[in-house]
């Protein structure tokens, strides 16, 4: 008998501190049995079994215990029942922690230095510090936490020793509406007798610069901190050890300027030596003040942390034409360096990072005002290893000078920064330059995904761009687990929406940044779509919840801006951004016309709200934006939809967004809007002719309409612009425009291209969906399809995804007629298969792993390779 074990057993989004008190949980089964299903689960809680539930689901399922307080800890594990009665072994057990749910749990106070420093420039690093007793007689320690969160970026350090190993903490949200905090475990930190603790605050997104138009404070010109050291004794005793007061003194050290664009200066002569130990001497240092900075709430993130993921090593050392020593990574990264040198005090060591060579030189115009030059001066007297500690960049290549002696690439290390989100999908196939540009999307959502989904890692922008989340949401959802991660920035998008239900173009918004008023179509269109994406992905019902109101008030926002015809045709328009025929200098000016984007996405989201809604049993509320939805896309058939078939703007975006949003319903027109999509696609030999909005749409539409041979010809086409012209150019990640790299190796003149830019590598989602053929069939992908669709002249294509049940796979291989095909499904899920060549005979499978060897005819096998009518190469 096959028993059935519970494993990855986890809490909300996989966190151990939780900041709500009934925290959801979800698990996994693995079991040899094939076609298992889970027909009931018991909890235990503190060695408490709780009773059996009959419930064959095991994702957010309901907390079963009473709430949590704050500081309340429990141990939880889960057994569960199969349909056929076997029952599983209690699973390893899972400690859930609630932070401080209440403001009044923080007894602390915010502290800053005394001294004011220049709002105009780069202020040096605070270090800020206290000494504390811990005596608990003869109790001992059982617990101690530490809660802390600052007003600019900070690390912590506890008797000498770093505390955690977060990144540039607490990162970036709304801080007018909501600041997070960590929790950290400290228990093996702390001694009897005399302790010490030390916060180092610098700049960050708080103070720093912000934004292209060169300014800095756009929060706040202080900076500061708010912590507070819980301990509890074996007896049950707990209180506060030490917390932020006016006890605290504060000093700046070897960190003499920090930001996030400019890079970072360390003066190691100016070391503070073992300053957060309890027997350093602050004499000197001066005393702090009591503040109050302006942010929102405190709360617990549900986004994992920013950590050091990995270290590339030098690949290449080069010297330009100019005779400058340029390290090359391989690799277009976003992080920093360490380095390990020795040399005479004083010495100044600089490094300038770029993501591209021009003509043998550092490409530094790309980066615009940023200046990404981190500087170190030596201490003197023997090795000397540094990394910056609150900057970081976008790049591949880095400029040295000053290096004292012979340089070694050994020496060097580049650190590879993002939020720390558990890797959940892979694709490969037998085209080289398709799996390169898989590996690309990769690497670019590696360095966009720190802390907020940003547009670009390296110049003087890197904001939350809420176009860019929503084209690429589908994508990053196969890629990683980004439930937590976007759920928290959906918080912020929230809390950031206008009265009026605007969205801003950026989240967290930046006050005062020069972008167009009010919201704008596709970018707005965050609050609806990215929230129906964590419910598909993840069947995470709490996200809806969550945001309907936030998705009601934009559609309700665009309804009265489109008034009564519901055609939005005014206000500003980013449109299809980057279309390859836009100026460089307007790129919002491509071939569709701003109103149709605009009114395809106003159905698209009434329509998203609607289903928002009919999930949540809200059936009144759900009527009212289908009808809304129904007019809309009346509206738009009417207004820019010819009986012939043909949209205005005649562009292969419209056509892509009338058939993909359902805008027209009639079998003949949708025939002859696909017949026009595909003219275009041909006329244009294969080449990419959209931007930020038909680029998505145009590879799935092509092949739900019955096109498939030409999807794969607009995807391995390699001529610009087309998203393997920057494979064969080198590149290392997604570019922001078709042709950031123009091909006699200059960089694109616009003064906005950026190396690694998410948006255009939403293609990912036709490969995951179509040539590897995963497809989720309900919410959480509980039920998938698994269809691959061979062509293009691939042999093989194959996809893993971690699934919230567990490991699914589909991969394919074909020589001549004969078929091979193989499928891995979870315990505790289905799938419906539908084997290439044989799809009118779909197969209904449960857990297991299931394979078929079968032949098809020798017209489909050609078909799988052919080339489409009018493909000339």
């Amino acid at each position: 008998m096959n028993e059935p074990t519970v494993v990855d057993l986890r809490v909300e989004h996989g966190a151990r501190f939780v900041g709500v008190a009934e925290p959801r949980l979800s698990w996994c089964t693995e079991t040899a049995t094939p076609d298992w299903w889970q027909a009931a689960y018991e909890v235990e809680v503190d060695g408490v079994p709780l009773g059996w539930v009959d419930d064959d689901d095991a994702v957010f399922r309901p907390w079963p215990a009473s709430p949590l307080g704050s500081r309340d800890r429990r141990v939880v594990r889960v057994r569960v029942r199969g349909t056929d009665g076997v029952q599983s072994p209690w699973s390893a057990p899972l400690p859930v922690e609630a932070a401080l749910l209440q403001r009044e749990d923080w007894v602390a106070s915010w502290i800053s230095p005394v001294t004011l420093v220049d709002p105009d420039r780069s202020a040096p690093a605070v270090h800020l510090r206290r000494s504390f007793e811990l005596t608990g007689g003869d109790g001992q320690v059982v617990a101690a936490r530490l809660y802390v969160t600052s007003v600019g970026v900070h690390t912590v350090e506890l008797n000498g020793g770093p505390v955690g190993d977060h990144v540039l903490a607490p990162g970036w949200s709304a801080y007018r509406h909501r600041l997070r905090y960590d929790t950290h475990d400290v228990t093996d930190l702390l001694v009897d007798g005399l302790n010490a603790i030390g916060i180092v605050v610098a700049d960050g997104w708080w103070r720093g610069h912000l934004g292209f138009d060169g300014r800095r404070c756009i929060y706040g010109d202080r900076l500061g901190a708010l912590a507070q050291l819980e301990v509890e004794w074996a007896d049950g005793r707990r209180h506060v050890v030490v917390a932020t007061d006016e006890g605290w003194r504060a000093t700046t050290g070897p960190i003499t300027g920090s930001d996030l664009y400019d890079g970072e200066t360390h003066d190691a002569r100016l070391d503070l030596g073992a300053w957060s130990t309890a027997d350093h001497d602050d004499a000197g240092w001066e005393p702090v003040e009591r503040f109050a900075p302006t942010v929102g709430r405190l709360c617990v993130p549900s986004s994992p942390p920013v950590r050091r993921i990995e270290e590339l090593e030098v690949r290449e050392v080069l010297t330009s034409p100019s005779g400058a020593v340029i390290l090359d990574l391989g690799q277009n990264m976003v992080g920093r360096m360490r380095f390990t040198v020795e040399g005479p005090a004083g010495t100044e060591v600089t490094l300038r990072h770029a993501e591209v060579l021009e003509h043998g030189e550092l490409a530094t115009e790309p980066l615009r005002g940023a200046k990404a030059t981190d500087r170190y001066l030596l201490r003197g007297g023997g090795p000397e290893t540094w990394e910056p500690s609150f900057t970081f960049h976008g790049f591949r290549y880095v400029e040295v000078t000053g290096w004292p002696g012979e340089l070694e690439p050994s020496a060097f290390r580049g650190i590879v920064l993002h939020s720390d989100m558990a890797r959940s999908g892979h694709f490969s196939c037998s085209e080289p330059l398709l799996d390169r540009f898989h590996e690309n999307v990769v690497w670019g959502m590696r360095g966009n995904f720190l802390d907020v989904p940003t547009d670009c890692p390296q110049r003087d922008e890197r904001l939350g761009w809420t176009g860019d989340i929503q084209v690429f949401a589908p994508t990053a959802s196969f890629l990683y687990d980004v439930d937590g991660f976007l759920s928290d920035w959906l918080e912020d998008l929230r809390a950031d929406q206008a009265a009026d239900g605007t969205v801003p173009s950026v989240v967290p918004d930046v006050p005062g940044l020069p972008l167009p008023p009010g919201g704008a179509a596709a970018w707005g269109d965050a609050a609806t779509v990215v929230p129906t994406e964590l419910h598909r992905r993840y069947g995470d019902v709490g996200v809806l919840a969550a945001q309907l109101d936030s998705m009601r008030a934009w559609v309700d926002h665009v309804a009265d801006r489109a008034g009564p015809r519901r055609i939005w045709d005014r206000d500003f328009q980013f449109g299809d951004w980057l279309d390859p025929t836009a100026p460089n200098d307007r790129p919002w000016q491509g071939r569709t016309d701003a109103s149709i984007v605009a009114t395809a996405y106003f159905a698209r989201s009434a329509d998203l709200v609607a289903r928002a809604a009919t999930v949540l049993g809200l059936p009144e509320v759900a009527d009212r934006y289908e009808r809304l939805a129904a007019e809309v896309r009346d509206a738009f058939r009417h207004e820019f939809v010819t009986p012939a078939g043909r949209i205005m703007s005649d562009s292969t975006t419209a056509y892509a967004l009338a058939l993909a949003f359902d805008l027209v319903e009639d079998p003949e027109l949708r025939r002859r809007l696909a017949r026009n999509l595909v003219r275009l696609s041909r006329e244009s030999f294969f080449t990419i002719t959209t931007g930020f909005v038909g680029t998505p749409l145009v590879l799935p539409t092509l092949t739900e309409v019955g096109y498939l041979r030409d999807a794969y010809a607009l995807m391995l086409q390699t001529e610009r612009p087309s998203w393997l012209y920057a494979v064969t150019m080198g590149a290392t990640t997604v570019w922001e425009r078709w042709d950031s790299l123009l091909p006699d190796g200059t960089v694109n003149g616009s003064g906005m291209t950026s190396f690694n830019h998410y948006a255009f590598g939403c293609a990912a989602q036709w490969l995951h969906e179509t040539v590897a053929g995963i497809v989720p069939a309900a919410p959480g992908m509980r039920e998938l399809t698994l269809a691959p669709r061979p062509g293009g002249g691939l042999t093989h294509a194959e996809a893993t995804l971690r699934t919230p049940y567990g490991r699914v796979a589909c991969r394919w291989r074909v020589e001549g007629t004969t078929v091979e095909m193989e499928v891995e499904v979870p315990a505790n899920s289905r799938a419906e298969v539908r084997r290439p060549g044989l799809e009118d005979e779909p197969v209904a499978v449960g857990g297991g792993t299931h394979r078929w060897t079968y032949e098809v005819v020798e017209e489909t096998a050609d078909r799988w390779s052919a080339a489409p009518p009018g493909w000339s190469g």
